[in-house]
């Protein structure tokens, strides 16, 4: 045991400071955390990559915050690993629970937002998702609408993303 622990000592510097860190130490370390982060995200579920709630990319934020303070040594690097796991874990948990709930779906997902109905805009529905006339209108051009008259619903998801039905 005592050999593996000088070796780990030696190549990822696991009790130096930051600035003790040589450039092969930085690189090794940036392999393994790259390596070990690819394979807990493909343990998880597939599509938080592809769906980008808030939910998701608070995922996001905290694995890169976390993972890199394991890379610079501005942390443990072992319970950067960990912590970083645990935050996969814990969002794979949560996305199983939001699968069979739908009151804890909407809970940490939140809820889609009519915006336009029958070619009628919902402006009470745009004052509380904070979506101006300008968004509105732009988000309508990205769907190929030009006239609001044209659509039969226009939902905001709950990724951020207005989805229309054209009449």
């Amino acid at each position: 045991m005592n050999r593996i622990e000088n070796f780990l000592e030696l190549a990822l510097n696991l009790q130096g400071r930051p600035e003790d860190l040589t450039f092969a130490q930085v690189a090794l370390r940036a392999f393994i955390v790259y390596s070990v982060v690819i394979c807990l995200v493909r343990l998880g579920k597939k599509r938080f990559l592809a769906q980008a709630t808030a939910f998701d990319a608070i995922l996001l934020v905290l694995i890169g915050s976390i993972a890199s303070r394991g890379i610079s040594a501005t942390a443990p690097f072992f319970s950067s690993l960990l912590a970083t796991a645990v935050l996969i874990a814990t969002h794979s948990a949560f996305s199983y629970g939001s699968s069979k709930s739908r009151v804890f779906s909407n809970l940490i997902k939140g809820n889609p937002t009519p915006i336009v109905r029958s070619g009628n805009v919902e402006a009470k529905a745009m004052a509380r998702a904070h979506m101006s006339w300008d968004d509105l209108l732009e988000d309508l051009r990205k769907n190929g609408v030009t006239e609001i008259s044209d659509v039969e619903e226009a939902t905001l998801e709950r990724d951020g993303n207005l989805s229309v039905i054209k009449k």
